[in-house]
């Protein structure tokens, strides 16, 4: 099967200015999402999608390809993710004839992920009879036991609140989602409007390997993982 990496990656970023830039360890967010994507024999390209002379520079000094600058209106911090695959895979349809079976996203934000972490996602995909595969890690809090919404008058009530589950051990296993992997048939996300339109597999990653920066407290605690890896 044939696979293209797709690295997203904006200019902008309130939570953390710079963010896909930011050197950990020496090397910028995006470069690391390179050089474990170059890592994945199954990976035929690396591309690179921002709308950053910046970004894009520093992504082909780390080897990925930068073929198109993505439009405006695909780079506001209210844009959604899926139209930016979707732009992409439009662009492989036009310029490349090789057929394209999925494209694998390895975001910015998840710079610990390990190479086999994208190859068990990659495993799961070609098991067949699913259209997208996530990473997750097993959540520390469940909307069935210590999870809580506010109503308009200020009360609290359980996420879910019309279950009767009193002990922890008793609730149901629930997963956080990740942004470690994410591999994604190219016919499914060319005609469908979200993620979970269709049919969705998880593989469980490691909570090390999966901190998702967001803000500058994200950011420290990947410092603290990478560095104790490196002691």
């Amino acid at each position: 099967m044939r696979y293209v990496a797709l690295i997203c990656a904006r200019g902008g970023s309130k939570g953390l200015p710079g963010k896909n830039i930011k050197s950990l360890g020496g090397v910028p967010l995006i470069g690391r999402s390179i050089q474990i994507a170059k890592q994945v024999n199954r990976i035929d390209r690396v591309i690179v999608s921002t709308d950053s002379e910046i970004i894009a520079n520093i992504a082909r000094e780390y080897g990925a390809e930068v073929p198109f600058m993505r439009p405006t209106e695909l780079a506001k911090d209210t844009s959604s993710e899926w139209p930016v695959w979707q732009h992409a895979l439009g662009y492989l349809e036009r310029s490349d004839p090789k057929r394209l079976d999925g494209i694998i996203s390895l975001p910015t934000t998840a710079p610990l992920r390990d190479v086999l972490d994208v190859e068990n996602c990659i495993d799961e995909y070609e098991k067949g009879n699913v259209d997208v595969v996530i990473t997750v890690t097993e959540a520390r809090r469940s909307p069935y036991f210590n999870m809580i919404i506010k109503d308009n008058k200020g009360y609290s009530s359980l996420v879910i609140s019309n279950n009767k589950i009193t002990r922890r051990q008793d609730t149901p296993i629930v997963y956080d989602m990740s942004t470690v992997a994410y591999v994604a048939n190219a016919e499914y996300v060319k005609n469908s409007d979200g993620l979970f339109d269709g049919r969705v597999r998880s593989v469980e990653v490691p909570i090390e390997r999966a901190i998702d920066i967001d803000t500058e407290f994200d950011f420290k605690i990947a410092e603290c993982i990478l560095q104790e890896k490196l002691i």
